[in-house]
Parts: structure tokens; sequence; C-alpha cells
């Protein structure tokens, strides 16, 4: 995940995907070498100069004003995930220092108190390697896959690339399998520092082609909200809205509470409320438990 490659790599992808009609370019120039903007065509657009841009674009990042990234950003068409990734990519190429491992300490207890008080929705805090650090019993229950193999040390990129289970867990597995890689992109871009992280992307392109085809695109995600769907083991389907919020921490790592919930009165509701009583009956019910990975 070396700083300069990933700028070069995410800025060339960006500008391979948008043609010259999209740009609002004249067709024609001549033959086209390379999908896309030339970067030529790109240094027009941000108004900067082709040795400049071509410079950026080889990841030369350090010092560029965010003047200037703002204009890069609107040439390439940039979407809000994107555009943040670009500019926790200039970010991360300050300053220089050697990977580091993100402290292990649980979360506050405060923080479990809160999960704990959501008795009718699935509530888990992880960081930005996915794994699991808090949850709920509920949530315990609904990520049971995740958490009854030690070998993925309740790690959801783990669970989804590793485990032949995820295939059917995921009613849609691929795009299950495109939000989590975009998720951890982004977080390498946040912090290519965090050797954790590292080592978590080394082992699933070691091991997983479907993991290494969806890294090397270079798709960033910012995740807020929206519906996902579990098949569950043990009640079947359920479609569940989510809210994801950022949790603030001591050491400027990431933390997010990600909440489920069922529609009011929709069959996904009975089967959360058959999923409390099995997480119950199959132990899941520990008050107060932590995971201890952060």
């Amino acid at each position: 995940m070396d700083n300069r490659a990933e700028i070069r790599d995410f800025l060339a992808s960006r500008r391979a995907r948008i043609t010259p009609e999209q740009a609002g370019r004249l067709p024609g120039g001549g033959r086209r070498r390379v999908p896309g903007l030339r970067r030529e065509e790109v240094a027009v657009l941000a108004g900067v100069s082709t040795d400049w841009y071509t410079r950026l674009e080889k990841g030369h990042i350090a010092g560029v004003s965010e003047d200037v990234l703002e204009a890069v950003a609107r040439a390439l068409q940039l979407d809000e995930a994107e555009r943040t990734h670009l500019f926790d990519l200039a970010r991360a190429a300050r300053p220089t220092r050697a990977p580091q491992r993100r402290s292990r300490a649980g979360v506050p207890p405060r923080v479990q108190w809160m999960l704990d008080s959501m008795t009718s929705s699935a509530a888990f805090v992880a960081n930005g390697r996915m794994d699991i650090v808090a949850a709920n019993p509920l949530a315990r229950a609904l990520y049971s896959p995740v958490f009854d193999e030690p070998r993925w040390r309740a790690n959801i990129a783990r669970f989804q690339f590793l485990d032949p289970r995820a295939r059917n867990y995921h009613t849609d597995w691929g795009a299950a399998a495109n939000v989590t890689v975009a998720l951890l992109r982004t977080e390498a871009g946040r912090d290519p520092h965090d050797r954790d992280l590292r080592e978590l992307v080394g082992e699933l392109s070691t091991v997983s082609e479907e993991f290494r085809t969806r890294w090397a695109a270079h798709e960033v995600r910012i995740h807020h909200a929206g519906t996902k769907q579990f098949r569950h083991p043990a009640v079947g389907t359920l479609e569940l809205v989510y809210h994801s919020l950022d949790l603030p921490t001591q050491d400027h790592g990431k933390l997010v509470l990600t909440v489920y919930t069922a529609e009011p009165g929709s069959p996904s509701e009975d089967a959360v409320k058959l999923l409390a009583s099995w997480g119950a009956t199959a132990g899941q019910h520990q008050p107060g438990s932590t995971v201890d990975r952060v």
C-alpha cells in the first residue's frame, strides 16, 4: 500500500473511466491509445499544466493545495467518497512514519452500555479493518457465522472472502464483497500506516482472487445508510435498514457504529424477534461482552 502507487493507480483509474464526451470535450483528436481522458485533457479541465498534472498522477501529491485538489476532483468527476479518498491520500503523503499497530484496548464501557440498551435492533462497533470490536446480543446473533469461526477473529472481510458460508449468508454476495473491499480501500487511503490493515490486505490478496480483483479496481465508499439482506442459517432471510455513524477515538483511529433495524410490521421484524430468541437459546446472550480486538 505504497502511497505514491496508490495515488497513481487511483487517479489513472478515475481518468480512464471518463470519455471526452462525458467531460464536455469535443470528439476527435486522433486515435486514442488509452481509455478515457488523456493526462493533458485532465490538466486543461483542472486548469493546471500537463507537466504538473503528470507529476501529480505519479504520486507527488504532498504539499498540493486544497484548491488544486478540488479542481482535479471536479475534472475527474469524483463523487463524495472518491473526493474524500483523494484528500486522505494527500494528507497521508505529508508525514513520514513507519507503519504502526493500533491500540487493541476495548471500547469504553459506555459504548457497550449504549449497544446493550438497543434491544430490538442489531448494533455493533467495527474498526476500519472491519473487526467487530463490540456488539449487542442481537448483533452477535445476526453475525453468528462471523463470530463462530475463531480463525476469522470476528473480522467481516475475512469471513466474506475466506468462509464458503458467506456466499449463502449474503443474498447478493458480489455486491456485499464490493462494499467490503471499497470500505477497506477507503480506510487504506485514510490511514496507510496501519500495519494490521496492511497485513489483512496482504492476507486476503494472497488467498482470494475475488479480493485481488476488487482491490485492483480502486473503488472507495462512504457507508452511511441503506438496506441489506441476510440469509441467516437459523431464521432465514432478513431485510434490514442500517445506519452507520463514526465514533471518536483517542488515538485517531476509526470506529463505526452500525445499527440494523427491521421495518415495523414486516416479515423481517418477525424474523428479528425469532433471531433474538434463537440467540438467547444458542448462548449468544452475553450482556456487556466485547470483542477484544481494536
